[in-house]
């Protein structure tokens, strides 16, 4: 059986993510879920690729025996589409959630068909086209990650701006991924701070631009930890690339995010909602 990731540690609640594929689409269905529990603490374990009974036997094994260890009964959030083996793993001493189980029926019954009980659908290739196209937007973002080859931006259908760290090059990546969106990244510096002017590569594009900033303390933190004792982390400078960073994307009328405390789905969401674009759906 493919060995479990696992985060966190300690006397907190363990929450297993069960699939039959990754485990990605169950795992973000069930932080959302949690999320709402501020005060709790999780320990979080996926066991993915549970396609098999032996598999599924060995998830209910696990997680019994967490719940035999913690004396705290355990959740379990599933993505099962076999109900031999969803019935296996329901059948653990723990608070089980199926998604197929609670959305799967009642849509057959709406729909009037019933539905195929694929496994791995939730991330699997789809259509030909589409797994192409996010190969392609995804190859787009590492070839004009941090800049390079800006005379590609005419390809771009978003070039995010801002300083070294704020998250670009994964926010790039993501939109490339997830969503097919082909997105360029563009790092300021400082000399390009001093006036209120953009970069020349970028005013061709300034419609497409969409501005990245975060707080500077936290800033400072993660620069710190890539290059200790350095001008590059130096706080003072920092708090005024920042402030610079900012006036120059109000000057040009660019929509800006701040990442310091949400997530990169979030920030994504919010880039496709504001900029207008249309996901790449397999």
């Amino acid at each position: 059986m493919s060995p479990p990731i696992e985060s966190g540690t300690g006397s907190a609640r363990t929450v297993f993510f069960v699939s039959d594929g990754t485990g990605v689409t169950v795992e973000t269905l069930g932080h959302s879920l949690l999320s709402q529990f501020e005060s709790l603490a999780f320990r979080y374990v996926i066991i993915p690729f549970v396609t098999t009974d032996e598999r599924a036997h060995d998830a209910r094994d696990r997680i019994n025996q967490e719940a035999k260890r913690s004396g705290i009964t355990p959740v379990v959030f599933s993505s099962l589409v076999d109900e031999k083996i969803r019935d296996v793993v329901m059948s653990s001493k723990a608070l089980t959630l199926d998604f197929f189980s609670a959305f799967l029926n009642p849509l057959e019954q709406a729909l009037g068909e019933a539905s195929s009980h694929a496994q791995g659908r939730a991330h699997g290739m789809g259509s030909k086209n589409g797994y192409l196209h996010r190969i392609d937007a995804i190859n787009f973002s590492l070839a004009t990650d941090d800049g390079l080859q800006f005379d590609r931006y005419r390809e771009a259908e978003v070039i995010l701006i801002g300083l070294s760290r704020v998250g670009k090059t994964p926010t790039s990546l993501y939109l490339a991924l997830q969503y097919g969106i082909f997105a360029a990244n563009y790092p300021l510096a400082d000399e390009e701070l001093e006036t209120d002017t953009l970069p020349a590569v970028l005013q061709p594009w300034k419609d497409r631009l969409y501005g990245l900033t975060i707080d500077p303390a936290q800033l400072a933190r993660i620069r710190n930890e890539r290059r200790p004792g350095t001008a590059y982390a130096e706080p003072t400078a920092i708090r005024r690339e920042v402030r610079r960073a900012q006036e120059l994307m109000a000057a040009n009328d660019i929509p800006l995010i701040d990442t310091t405390s949400i997530s990169v789905e979030e920030i994504a969401a919010s880039i496709l909602y504001q900029k207008g674009l249309s996901p790449s759906l397999p």
